[in-house]
């Protein structure tokens, strides 16, 4: 059963130790996914061979650069390279061409992860494919993979990581340093890394998050409860939730 709705706020809170010891409430959750869709932010603009510049509004936030763009078809490619740095910024020239050359053992991975998953989303899993005592071949374990090789290979992870979200928004986690961190003290004994975190608090918080996905995408964003988690993790930890909490609350009556 779904957690209840009223006026479009999702009125259940979600439950996320990572994101600290309070719960977040359902309407401030999705003012603040709404704000990180459609945030905008003053730029004043000049060009190089113009004497004067002029004030333009552009996007507050990573959405329209990365979650908005169209997927790639075929094997991983450039395309996906560009869309991560849509979100984690410019490569190096070394950097792109490390990344570049990783992409087909990565894409063996992926497609490892994609038959280990059997069409379940992330958060459908069971527990035993985050914990060691199942492995090898888990879930888990594959997504560590993904991790030594970029280790070995001097290849950004957040890139990589970035880029199988983006082909996989529903079952790989969108990791980063940034909401690493706050998982790394919840994880147990047996677990086969940070992702088992975010599998048991979307379990945990399963009727908050349906709730929420559906709210967001009753708005137009096709967000899934595995880019939500990391959004909401991400806003808390940076200090950005309240920013784009009223973002997202001023946009929305903008809407209205």
């Amino acid at each position: 059963m779904l957690a209840p709705t009223e006026g479009g706020l999702v009125t259940a809170p979600l439950h996320l130790p990572s994101a600290g010891p309070a719960p977040i409430p359902g309407d401030a959750a999705l003012a603040a996914v709404l704000g990180y869709a459609r945030g905008r932010r003053p730029l004043y603009y000049r060009a190089p061979n113009a004497r004067t510049g002029r004030w333009a509004q552009v996007p507050a936030f990573g959405y329209e650069r990365f979650d908005a763009r169209p997927v790639p078809d075929g094997p991983l490619g450039e395309a996906d390279i560009l869309t991560a740095e849509g979100l984690h910024g410019r490569l190096r020239r070394d950097a792109w061409t490390a990344m570049a050359a990783a992409l087909p053992a990565v894409q063996t991975l992926a497609d490892d992860v994609v038959d280990r998953a059997a069409g379940r989303a992330f958060w459908e899993l069971p527990e035993d494919e985050f914990s060691v005592l199942a492995e090898p071949g888990t879930v888990g374990a594959l997504l560590r993979q993904v991790a030594d090789l970029c280790a070995e290979r001097e290849v950004s992870r957040q890139h990589v990581v970035a880029a199988l979200h983006a082909r996989h928004p529903a079952l790989v986690p969108l990791l980063h340093d940034t909401t690493r961190w706050p998982l790394l003290p919840h994880v147990r004994e047996g677990d086969s890394g940070v992702e088992a975190v975010i599998h048991r608090e979307l379990l945990h918080a399963a009727d908050a998050f349906a709730a929420l996905e559906d709210a967001v995408r009753a708005e137009g964003f096709a967000l899934t409860r595995l880019r939500l988690h990391d959004l909401l993790l991400w806003l808390s930890t940076t200090l950005r939730f309240a920013h784009a909490a009223a973002d997202g609350a001023t946009t929305a009556h903008r809407a209205d």
